[in-house]
């Protein structure tokens, strides 16, 4: 497994062999909704949150929630197409599928590189992942002779923060640090714990998601003038009331820290709006929403919402929705 750490560098396509494409206006890629639910509690109609970007044949997976490659899987794509994935941060709701892809790829034999990308403790997740299937790789079908391949093979994890730029033939993506998490500035915990937004510049349009963030500054400048933005939503008035009647006991340390978290480092559905408004995007589609958004009545009533600071066309996402 090669591990790269850097700031702010240009990583190369070639590293992993995705095949050239042509830079036309005709390139086909399309953006999956594969999950749509944020936070962790499972939905009995919402994935947790996961996307893909479709280019061509080439498949990329953007977060990585529980149930993801069941996901891609309904969506009639193989995940033995995929050949990146890109993680935004490391809350387990973003992260819990990453297994799931790694270890369907060693059973299966799949002979591309995967790489995977993220903010720093990406290196130390996979790794974990590495040493849960470590066990059951080295039996792997009980054959005598067998000489499976280890758990970390055809692998490259690479790590990234505010400002870096990976160039593939397919797009160039740019990460950004945005507001998820509110560690002093210059602090341990600043450099180690980070949240990522992306920017996935293609030949014919330009896509953010917005990962999980609060109101940002920089989030907007990293939106300005794109074609999609895919933004997250809470309505976080009614998460705090349901964290409060869901858990009746928590102690009162706790549930400060919780409210203060959904608060601060998520986006309401008029800062939604706001935000992209104030960037100038051309369409908006909601996901990781919270509460889950099913009936033609809530639709509506978030879509308004949103469309308090934004004129322009506003979608909530459903799980395999196609844009």
């Amino acid at each position: 497994m090669k591990i790269t750490r850097y700031l702010s560098i240009v990583v190369c396509a070639v590293a992993f062999s995705i095949p050239a494409l042509s830079l036309g206006a005709e390139t086909a890629n399309e953006w999956i909704t594969l999950g749509t639910m944020g936070g962790p509690i499972p939905s009995p109609t919402h994935s947790q949150p996961a996307n893909a970007l479709v280019v061509d044949d080439n498949v990329y997976i953007v977060d990585a929630g529980d149930g993801a490659a069941g996901r891609l899987a309904a969506a009639g794509e193989s995940f033995r197409n995929v050949r990146a994935v890109f993680i935004s941060h490391l809350h387990f709701d973003h992260t819990a599928g990453l297994p799931a892809f790694i270890a369907l790829r060693w059973q299966t034999t799949n002979p591309n590189t995967l790489t995977i990308y993220g903010p720093p403790g990406i290196k130390q997740t996979v790794e974990g992942i590495f040493k849960f299937m470590e066990y059951g790789a080295e039996g792997n079908y009980g054959v005598p002779g067998q000489k499976p391949k280890p758990a970390d093979h055809n692998v490259e994890v690479i790590e990234m923060t505010d400002g870096s730029v990976v160039k593939l033939e397919d797009f160039t993506l740019t990460a950004i640090r945005n507001s998820h998490f509110s560690w002093p500035k210059g602090g341990e915990e600043w450099d180690k714990f980070q949240s990522l937004s992306f920017k996935f510049e293609l030949p014919n349009r330009t896509i953010v998601y917005t990962g999980d963030t609060g109101p940002s500054d920089a989030v907007v400048a990293l939106a300005r003038g794109v074609d999609l933005y895919v933004s997250e939503m809470m309505d976080i008035d009614h998460t705090v009331a349901l964290v409060k009647r869901m858990n009746p006991n928590m102690p009162a340390p706790a549930l400060k820290n919780m409210e203060s978290h959904l608060r601060n480092h998520h986006v309401t559905p008029e800062q939604v709006g706001d935000m992209a408004a104030r960037a100038g995007v051309k369409k908006v589609v909601v996901t990781h929403m919270a509460p889950a958004v099913d009936d033609d009545e809530t639709i509506e009533y978030y879509t308004q919402r949103v469309r308090t600071g934004f004129e322009g066309e506003v979608v909530m996402a459903k799980d395999l929705q196609r844009f």
